[in-house]
């Protein structure tokens, strides 16, 4: 194989793609125009690509005995044994840059370039050195009265590259060498092979590998040494073993110095901040914080019709700000400094977050995060760590109480300070307003008293932007840079005019905010490379991200109606269905008490016509009872039907599954029926069997002008038995195992029927197709 790959040989001259019209190209990736690829294939090595078994097998047209089809056969073995172009992979080819003489591998993206040019990464142009110079082309006058046509228009001269195809061994060692000190990532294994798989096919020995870390961080490599020995290595498809050292002995120093330095600083010891956790309302913690870090803490249970109230104090006047968000499908992020949703950045000692229970970001929180920070100082000595005592407490209260600044009581002789504006008595008004004048300053703006030569009234300022002040130069600093100073969004090319308007964008509208969409359950940016803007109209009116709509747009589906319906418009779908539910009318049974089917379920060849039935059975029930005889008042089925009852009690049905009360066999299969005279007896006499059977038939006499009303007690299939014992269970179970449901036994019929027997499928039913008890009387008013 390598052999072959050597015999590959093929070069050519490339104009590389000026900067602006390359696309973005990762690591070490290159693209060629497609006549490259056809002189690659044609340059390639031939090598045999006959299938196995392919000397035994025939076309479906071959006759041994017809000598056409001999030769045809003949032909095609020939192509099938032939030998094809194959281009080796993967495909690396080594760059020459003539005008410096510096060289490159590098890895094939596609061929997708225009004729004659070559496109390539950021990576490769620095490593080679190719750089865009503008030049001017010289004015050209047309004669024509348009301005635009004596106009320079810029043009880029873009120096010219020999790119050869050579392929490289594979990689079994690299030796990196860190070109700062301090690198300590947590695991350095997973952060190389991640990039390394995803953006590079080779690695060139003097090259500077940039590896990135988390979002403020970026690691520099300078590629030292690879083996096997030579200038570069492929690095696909084979295991590499990698070695980082330092490049002098006081960078080793210094990265021990600054590991050692972590190590003290780590969470949860003396020097570092405090490692956070879960947080109960009521609770009261005492911890500390590093400047420049932060300490998590998450708030996971509350009384929801509660406000939140968080304070958070800093031990001697320390300045420690509290962030929170909550934990939803729209908001992902533990709170910073450029991305909270709440927050308090006043320069009060004490800081107060009120969030009302009525509070449109609780909505599908699953929890409060809660991120207490400190901004980091420029001077390295006064990063020690913060105490701070941070409370979470809840209130019904709507509001902040506001209570009087002025609640001192004073005395009738009372006179003030017109320096200070302090209350003093009358009498000693003229020596105070002396020493005052010569010693205190009173600041209009703010209100407050200082001394004349204190560090204090030095230092003191008010924000010509905001009601803002502050005695020290930090606070004012610090103020600026939070209030005042422009902020570049880490996410897009959004600048905020401040940090509080940036953690805005960051919880709002930036693309990159995470989100767990509700259609693929899977947490992504909220707008994708190919999702409409944020701003578009649908995306505004729908309600959904970016991403969400545009991956609603997938179909699936409707598990009641079969129906193929949009992601994003199946919520709205199923609440036609369920108004259908409520609206749907209560199913008639069969008035046979011991029948578990429905009049709605009669078949189209069922034995009763129109208008015969006025008893209120299905088809199978009163099949027995129907004759093709006018009888307008019902005697006739009166006495068949007193007739069947006389039999049932007397002579039995003769099913053994049979549970009726008014059947022979019934009763022998419930032997703890009782008698008339208390005990326990299968055997009536005639007398008592007539006085059973006249009120059921003065019931049907008596309700003859209300059809459909009495009840009745035929005996039954199997099957229709079976179904309405199981109805009866349904209409009795517990609220807890309907999902604090109760259905009417019409309902529990109709579902056993249309699930044939099968208890979980009949639950589903109801749950899909039925009202429950409340739910009816709400739709209804009854």
């Amino acid at each position: 194989m390598d052999r072959t790959q050597n015999s590959l040989h093929w070069s050519s001259q490339f104009t590389v793609t000026p900067r602006q019209r390359t696309p973005k190209l990762p690591g070490d990736k290159i693209t060629l125009p497609p006549s490259a690829l056809e002189q690659l294939l044609a340059a390639a090595p031939l090598q045999d690509v006959s299938p196995q078994g392919a000397h035994r097998q025939y076309t479906s047209a071959f006759d041994p005995f017809n000598p056409h089809t001999f030769e045809a056969e003949s032909q095609a073995r020939q192509q099938a044994l032939g030998r094809q172009h194959q281009l080796p992979h993967p495909l690396t080819f080594r760059i020459v840059n003539s005008r410096n003489g510096r060289v490159m591998y590098a890895g094939i993206r596609e061929f997708s370039a225009q004729d004659n040019e070559v496109g390539m990464s950021v990576v490769l142009r620095d490593a080679l050195g190719i750089e865009d110079t503008q030049r001017e082309s010289p004015e050209k006058d047309t004669g024509q009265s348009d301005i635009l046509a004596n106009v320079t228009q810029p043009e880029f001269d873009t120096p010219t590259v020999t790119i050869h195809a050579q392929q490289l061994p594979k990689g079994t060692y690299v030796r990196l060498r860190p070109l700062e000190a301090g690198y300590d990532p947590e695991d350095w294994k997973a952060l190389l092979e991640r990039h390394l798989r995803d953006n590079y096919t080779t690695l060139t020995t003097g090259e500077v590998l940039t590896v990135p870390g988390n979002p403020s961080e970026s690691f520099r490599f300078l590629v030292d040494k690879v083996d096997p020995e030579g200038e570069g290595i492929c690095v696909v498809d084979t295991d590499l073993e990698v070695d980082i050292v330092p490049l002098t002995e006081s960078q080793a120093q210094e990265t021990l110095r600054r590991r050692l330095e972590k190590v003290s600083h780590a969470p949860g010891t003396n020097g570092g901040s405090s490692i956070g956790g879960v947080i109960i309302p009521g609770e009261k913690v005492t911890a500390q914080v590093v400047p420049g870090e932060y300490v998590d803490y998450e708030l996971q249970k509350w009384d929801r019709k509660n406000a939140i109230v968080i304070d958070l104090m800093g031990a001697d006047d320390a300045e420690v700000y509290p962030f929170a968000s909550p934990l939803s499908a729209r908001q992902r992020n533990r709170p910073r400094e450029d991305e909270h949703v709440f927050s308090d950045l006043s320069s009060r000692a004490s800081k107060f977050i009120d969030i009302q229970s009525t509070n449109v970001e609780f909505e599908g929180a699953q929890a409060l995060y809660i991120s207490v920070h400190a901004f980091a100082q420029t001077d390295e000595a006064e990063k020690q760590p913060l105490r701070y005592t941070l409370s979470i407490t809840t209130s019904a209260s709507t509001g902040s109480d506001n209570t009087s600044e002025d609640t001192e009581s004073r005395d009738p002789g009372d006179a003030q300070c017109s320096n200070c504006h302090q209350w003093v008595p009358q009498r000693s008004l003229i020596l105070h307003e002396n020493f005052c004048l010569r010693n205190n300053v009173f600041c209009a703006q703010c209100q407050n008293v200082f001394q004349r030569r204190s560090d204090e009234w030095a230092n003191h300022w008010h924000c010509p932007h905001d009601e803002s002040y502050g005695n020290d130069n930090a606070s004012k600093d610090r103020h600026d840079t939070i209030f005042h100073t422009k902020h570049l969004c880490r996410g897009c090319d959004f600048m905020a005019n401040s940090l509080p308007q940036l953690a805005q964008h960051r919880t709002t509208d930036c693309p990159n905010k995470p989100i767990l969409c509700q259609f693929c359950h899977l947490v992504v940016s909220q707008q994708g490379e190919t999702d409409p803007s944020m701003h578009d109209p649908e995306v505004l009116v729908s309600g959904l991200t970016p991403h969400e709509l545009a991956d609603g747009a997938r179909t699936t589906e409707c598990h009641l109606c079969n129906k193929i319906v949009r992601l994003r418009d199946m919520k709205t779908h199923l609440r036609h269905h369920d108004l259908e539910r409520l609206s749907r009318p209560k199913p008639r049974i069969c008035l046979n008490q011991n029948c578990g089917r429905t009049l709605d379920g009669r078949g189209v060849q069922s034995a009763v016509s129109s208008g015969t039935d006025t008893l209120g059975l299905c088809s199978i029930c009163f099949g027995p009872f129907y004759v093709d005889t006018y009888d307008p008042e019902g005697k006739a089925l009166r006495r068949r039907i007193e007739r069947r009852y006389l039999s049932q009690m007397m002579t039995g049905c003769g099913k053994p599954w049979c549970q009726n009360f008014y059947c022979k066999n019934g009763r022998k299969a419930s032997p703890s029926v009782d008698n008339d005279d208390g005990a326990a007896s299968t055997s009536m006499s005639a007398a008592n069997i007539l006085a059973m059977v006249r009120p059921l038939i003065a019931a049907i006499d008596s309700q003859r002008s209300v059809p459909n009303i009495a009840p009745f007690y035929f005996c039954a299939d199997q099957v229709g038995q079976q179904r309405r014992v199981l109805a009866e269970m349904l209409a009795a179970e517990d609220t807890a195992v309907t999902n604090g449901k109760a259905y009417e036994l019409p309902w529990c019929v109709a579902a056993v029927e249309a699930t044939s027997g099968d208890l979980s499928k009949a639950r589903e039913w109801l749950e899909n197709w039925a009202p429950s008890r409340g739910e009816s009387t709400r739709a209804f008013g009854s």
